[in-house]
C-alpha cells in the first residue's frame, strides 16, 4: 500500500468528493490498514469478496456487475449498490430489501462509451429508466456511475465524462439536488480527468493498495 500516496490524495480530493477504496482482491488485513489511513468507504466487484471481507465497522458499495441470483446475500451487507443497469435487478433488489425492511441507496449505471462489452444503460435510456427506478419503494435513486473508456485517448475519456455531468445535472435539476447527489465517476487511472468533469465521487483502487496479485 502506498501510504504517501493515499495521503497524497485524500489532501487533493475536494472536500465535497467521496473516496471509495476499491479493495477487490486484497484481504481483509489491507483493507484494516486503509481503514486506519483514514478510508472508510469500501468497494468490492464480487458479492462473495464482500461477504468474505465484511467489516460491520466499515460502509460497503458494490461496484461491480451484480447478479439477480447474488441480490439477496448483498443486500444485508452494502450500504450502496453503485451497478443498477436493468428494471429487473431493481425489482430484484426490491423484493429482497422488502423482505428485511431496508431502502437501498442506489445508483444507475450508464454505458457511456456505449461499449458492447461493458454493462448499463445506454445514455438517451438513463432519464426514463431513473423515472422507472424511483417509483419503487425500497430504492432510493440517488445518482449516475459509469467506467471510463479504456483508451490513452484523454479526448474520448473528456467526452463520456463531459456527456456524463450533462446528464446528471439535467436530472438533478429534476430531482433535486437533495435527492439526485452523486456522479460516481473516475478510477485510479483517469480521476482526475473525471473531477474536472464534475465528478463527486471516485472509485479508486490500485493507486492506493498498489496492483492486484490476480494468481492469488
Amino acid at each position: 500500500m502506498n501510504k504517501d500516496k493515499l495521503k497524497e490524495i485524500q489532501n487533493e480530493l475536494p472536500e465535497n468528493v467521496t473516496l471509495v477504496a476499491v479493495s477487490k482482491m486484497h484481504t481483509k488485513e489491507e483493507i484494516d490498514e486503509a481503514y486506519k489511513l483514514g478510508c472508510c468507504i469500501f468497494g468490492e466487484n464480487k458479492v462473495q469478496e464482500m461477504k468474505d471481507k465484511y467489516n460491520p465497522d466499515y460502509t460497503w458499495h458494490m461496484i461491480g456487475h451484480l447478479q439477480r441470483n447474488k441480490v439477496k446475500d448483498v443486500v444485508p451487507l452494502a450500504s450502496m449498490i453503485q451497478s443498477l443497469d436493468s428494471y429487473r435487478l431493481a425489482q430484484e433488489i426490491e423484493k429482497q430489501c422488502a423482505k428485511i425492511n431496508k431502502v437501498m441507496p442506489v445508483l444507475i449505471e450508464v454505458n457511456i462509451s456505449r461499449d458492447p462489452g461493458k454493462t448499463g444503460v445506454l445514455l438517451e435510456e438513463a432519464p426514463s429508466f431513473v423515472k422507472q427506478c424511483m417509483c419503487l419503494e425500497h430504492l432510493d435513486v440517488q445518482g449516475l456511475m459509469c467506467v471510463g473508456p479504456l483508451t490513452d485517448d484523454e479526448d474520448k475519456i473528456e467526452g463520456c465524462f463531459e456527456r456524463m455531468h450533462a446528464l446528471f445535472i439535467k436530472l438533478q435539476n429534476e430531482y433535486g439536488e437533495d435527492k439526485f447527489k452523486y456522479l460516481s465517476m473516475g478510477m485510479s487511472d483517469d480521476y482526475h480527468i473525471a473531477l474536472r468533469h464534475g465528478s463527486n465521487m471516485v472509485r479508486l483502487g490500485s493507486i492506493i493498495f498498489g496492483k492486484r496479485n490476480y494468481n492469488k
